[in-house]
């Protein structure tokens, strides 16, 4: 029996503004079924407030520890190593960093800034970490699907763009960090090895989870899924279903 199920946000429970079918429905099961939940998310354009408020509009019940993002563990990172942020960042997700050391050695945070990527945002960037500032990505999606329905760019194009300048690797801190589920597992009271993740991501989500050490991971072929991502990535998803119900029927079963 599972202790735990990790399930990712964006493609999975929702699409846009819009909760996919079944998805509520689904994470009532699993509590119901005694199954602990977690969330997690690389989303980092929204701070964690609006992602709570998103969730609960859609009527998924959840407290604000069982939300994890990369913000708020790079917030530890920096908390724990005294530096200050040099934000790259979408302006929407600066609250998230609010509480974070105004002082000390800067080190620099990408997330997905979407057109706030400007060369001289990059630049600035780059030229900290060239002087040794600490480099440190949120996530490194290729791509997301956006709000028009079409994938587009992701965070991780400009994540390589800036090692490649700097010749410095970034330290993740979402998907799929091994630490980013790890954590999440053990705010269950649970080991990777007694938790599932569902995901539609085939790389970060399932190939990350599976790495990670995690006893199943399920492709959902919705959000950013497209043809041939069972088979894209290694190691590949445990199952592959077309939504998160039929994962978590999977699952229950």
């Amino acid at each position: 029996m599972l202790k735990g199920v990790l399930i990712d946000l964006a493609g999975v429970l929702y699409t846009g503004e819009k909760a996919l079918p079944g998805a509520v429905a689904a994470v009532r099961r699993l509590r119901a079924a005694g199954v602990a939940v977690r969330f997690l998310t690389n989303s980092t354009r929204s701070p964690k407030r609006m992602l709570l408020a998103r969730l609960k509009a859609f009527g998924v019940d959840l407290a604000p520890d069982e939300l994890f993002t990369p913000a708020a563990a790079a917030c530890d990172w920096l908390a724990r190593h005294g530096h200050a942020p040099h934000l790259l960042i979408h302006p929407e997700l600066c609250e998230d960093f609010a509480d974070a050391h105004a002082i000390g050695p800067e080190a620099v945070v990408l997330g997905d800034a979407g057109r706030f990527f400007t060369y001289e945002a990059l630049n600035a960037a780059f030229r900290k970490i060239d002087a040794g500032a600490p480099f440190l990505a949120l996530a490194a999606n290729r791509v997301f699907r956006d709000s028009d329905g079409e994938l587009s760019l992701d965070a991780g194009a400009f994540v390589v763009a800036l090692e490649h300048a700097s010749g410095r690797a970034a330290l993740l801190f979402g998907k799929p960090a091994p630490g980013f589920f790890s954590a999440a597992a053990a705010s269950m009271g649970a080991g990777m090895a007694e938790v599932a993740m569902i995901g539609d991501d085939a790389e970060a989500d399932i190939a990350g989870a599976l790495d990670a050490g995690a006893a199943l991971a399920v492709l959902v072929r919705t959000g950013k899924y497209r043809d041939g991502d069972e088979t894209r990535f290694k190691p590949g998803p445990s199952m592959v279903v077309d939504g998160i119900g039929d994962a978590v029927d999977a699952l229950l079963a």
